[in-house]
């Protein structure tokens, strides 16, 4: 088989084409983002009473020849209503996107509309109002036609031309079921869909098809030829399609953050406001597993304060490494390990 054949039978999914480990994907992306809000509070407090226990100098030394807890608190105060003014922010200019006037929205309707056109004529059915059930239809699609180029091209004279095509519709079948499995059940609004529709490298197989057509020009029927761009115009469906679906996502989520942030920002002002006006160096004597309760009590305090950074944190994280790996809609490999 040629080199620039050998590789086209490819993981079924996108952390395994990537190479990345499942904690990563998990932390960046498939991970609920409560619980990954969570795991860095979690984190940030261990983190934190450790530092003030055993660096020097120690915390009640510090407690008591200054106003630490003044400080301290007082400036999260203005880093959280500074924030949340600006998340507030981002979230009105997601809201103003599907704001206009009359004749744009018309134009977005009717855009939307023809897709959905094109899309029933090539499912041949009327098209799933469900983004899963939408999805699931246009990969079935592919793979029929995949299914039916490899059957199609079983007669082709070229041995090579036949070894080639059962490998990459071998390798399309496997992707298509995996993803099909992830899809059924998912609802939009999780991450689920997304992160299913992430999964079917529909790229890598136009790029497929597109060779096939180049390099066996010669030995392709014109029969062939129109079986391998019928699948290539399915594939080319299914862009869109996970654009679409992938910017509304981002519209959802970046208005839960905002409601989520503001939900975080009354009990982190409100316990800001407590450690300013209540808590002193004497407030909590004693210690708890080794460690000064005052230290636990400022570590904890500190934490809420910090809980809307970190849901801030969280989502961005998993916006920005969807919108990194989603950059080209075209047949462009842009990461070395799908290259």
């Amino acid at each position: 088989m040629s080199d620039e054949s050998s590789d086209i039978s490819t993981a079924n999914t996108m952390r395994e084409r990537a190479g990345e480990s499942r904690l990563k994907i998990w932390l960046l992306l498939a991970a609920n983002r409560l619980h990954v809000t969570a795991v860095l509070a979690f984190a940030v407090l261990i983190v934190f009473v450790i530092a003030v226990t055993f660096l020097s100098p120690p915390l009640q030394q510090q407690l008591q020849s200054g106003d630490m807890i003044e400080t301290m608190f007082s400036t999260m105060i203005g880093a959280i209503i500074t924030g949340v003014t600006l998340v507030v922010t981002i979230g009105q200019l997601v809201i103003s996107q599907e704001n206009g006037p009359l004749g744009e929205q018309r134009e977005r309707m009717e855009n939307s509309m023809d897709f959905r056109d094109y899309a029933e004529e090539l499912i041949g059915s009327p098209s799933p109002a469900d983004p899963s059930a939408f999805l699931r239809e246009l990969i079935n699609v592919a793979e029929h036609r995949a299914v039916a180029l490899q059957e199609g091209l079983s007669e082709n004279d070229n041995d090579q031309l036949q070894e080639e095509v059962d490998e990459f519709t071998d390798s399309f079948t496997g992707n298509s079921e995996v993803v099909r499995d992830q899809l059924d059940g998912a609802k939009f609004g999780t991450f689920d869909v997304l992160f299913a529709a992430l999964n079917f490298n529909y790229s890598w197989k136009i790029f497929q098809v597109e060779r096939l057509m180049n390099n066996y020009e010669e030995s392709l029927s014109e029969e062939e030829i129109t079986l391998l761009t019928d699948l290539k115009t399915a594939l080319s469906l299914f862009g869109p399609a996970r654009e679409h679906i992938k910017t509304l996502y981002f519209e959802w989520a970046l208005v839960s953050l905002s409601q989520m942030i503001l939900y975080a920002a009354i009990p982190a002002l409100v316990v800001a406001g407590i450690m300013l006006t209540i808590v002193n160096a004497t407030t909590f004597s004693g210690s708890t597993l080794g460690v000064t309760n005052m230290a636990w009590t400022i570590g904890l305090a500190f934490t809420i304060t910090l809980v809307p950074f970190f849901l801030f944190t969280s989502y961005i994280l998993r916006v920005v490494t969807v919108a990194k790996r989603t950059l080209a809609i075209e047949p462009l490999i842009l990461r070395d390990s799908q290259r």
